[in-house]
């Protein structure tokens, strides 16, 4: 009788000691689950970082590729014939090439000279959408003397293309 009391109580210390490495670990399960979630998360937010950091450069990859362009000059030309602009660009002064690791930035002052607020906006679209790589660093824009509604822009820009 003594023996199937001590086995009955041997086996409901074994069953609570189970009961309590179980308990255990289903805890560090849960923990470890929410630690793994957290990562996901994190590595989602990553993803989409990536992914549109990548559109942009395959973005700018693209228009490397699309046209050859000699010089800023060039380019400037390019940006202004088809608005028909052409004979309101003043002058277009080369400024200076930086040499840079993979690419070439050459920058130009342009003068514009009596454009009206729609050119101006046309003049811009077609620079940002240009199948070249053209960037505005500064601009100066003020109202024509001649004419209070019109607008003469001074603007730097440069072209970068690889090397």
């Amino acid at each position: 009788m003594a023996d199937r009391r001590l086995l009955i109580a041997g086996g409901i210390a074994v069953s609570v000691i189970l009961c309590i490495l179980l308990i255990n670990v289903s805890l560090s399960v849960k923990r470890d689950l929410g630690n793994l979630k957290a990562q996901q998360k994190e590595f989602l937010s990553i993803k989409d970082e990536f992914l549109s950091l990548k559109n942009r450069i395959d973005t700018v990859e693209n228009k490397k590729s699309l046209t050859k362009i000699e010089g800023i000059v060039q380019a400037a030309d390019e940006v202004f014939m088809p608005l028909g602009l052409k004979r309101k660009v003043k002058s277009v002064k080369p400024t200076g090439t930086k040499d840079l690791k993979e690419t070439i930035e050459e920058e130009a002052e342009v003068q514009v000279e009596k454009v009206d607020m729609n050119e101006m906006v046309n003049i811009f679209h077609k620079i940002e959408n240009s199948p070249m790589i053209l960037s505005i660093k500064k601009t100066t824009i003020k109202t024509s003397f001649e004419n209070p509604t019109l607008l003469d822009i001074t603007m730097t820009i440069a072209l970068v293309k690889p090397k």
